[in-house]
């Protein structure tokens, strides 16, 4: 017999997967999508009833094929140059570490980041020049032990918020990098790892583009 909490997961994804692909929220559906086909083939697998094993195939094989329709439809917006996501980040949400935004776009292809944030004013992030220059330079200085090499200029008249990397994706975030609240201490829960930190509401929009340039 199947697992009830199996198949009970399965549907709240895949139901999720098609109120998100009517709203066309096709990469977050295809997310939903690809979620609910691997619980329902758990299913179909611990299931011994044929009629039921039959059914459920029919149903994976066409969650399957929408999915990849999704993955085609994104794939064209990405080479036309269209492609569009959007993430609103509610008060008070968790779940939205720097590495859950960008890990999707960071692959072996990155070889350069550009990042543009006009607003550093708290002491994590460096509140003068002087500690801005400074905190920055023991940046530089760390992440060049790792190989990789780090440019810092300023501006007076920079405005936009935007994170670049070379493959071609952008990352707009409407409070910049700056989207966190400050933890309650430095024993608080959220106090290192950011996926358990409140944020600020924001939205995060993220585009692809062919073409990249330097700031």
């Amino acid at each position: 017999m199947a697992d009830a909490g199996l198949e009970v997961a399965a549907a709240a994804a895949l139901r999720r997967a098609v109120e998100l692909d009517a709203g066309s929220r096709f990469p977050e559906a295809r997310v939903c999508y690809q979620e609910g086909i691997d619980l329902l083939l758990q299913v179909m697998k611990a299931t011994k009833d044929e009629t039921k094993k039959s059914q459920y195939r029919q149903k994976i094989t066409e969650y399957i094929n929408r999915a990849e329709q999704i993955k085609k439809h994104i794939e064209k917006e990405i080479e036309d140059g269209k492609y569009h996501k959007q993430i609103k980040i509610e008060e008070d949400a968790m779940g939205f570490s720097y590495e859950k935004l960008f890990q999707e776009y960071l692959n072996e292809t990155v070889t350069e980041v550009w990042v543009e944030d006009p607003y550093i004013r708290h002491v994590h992030q460096g509140s003068e020049k002087s500690q801005q220059t400074s905190a920055l330079e023991e940046i530089r200085q760390s992440v060049k032990n790792c190989g990789i090499k780090l440019d810092v200029s300023f501006s007076p008249s920079i405005h936009d918020r935007e994170i670049r990397f070379n493959n071609g994706w952008m990352v707009k975030i409407g409070r910049g990098l700056d989207y966190f609240k400050k933890p309650q201490g430095r024993f608080n829960i959220g106090y290192c790892d950011f996926d358990l930190r409140p944020c600020h509401e924001t939205t995060v929009d993220i585009f692809h583009t062919k073409h990249t340039k330097k700031i």
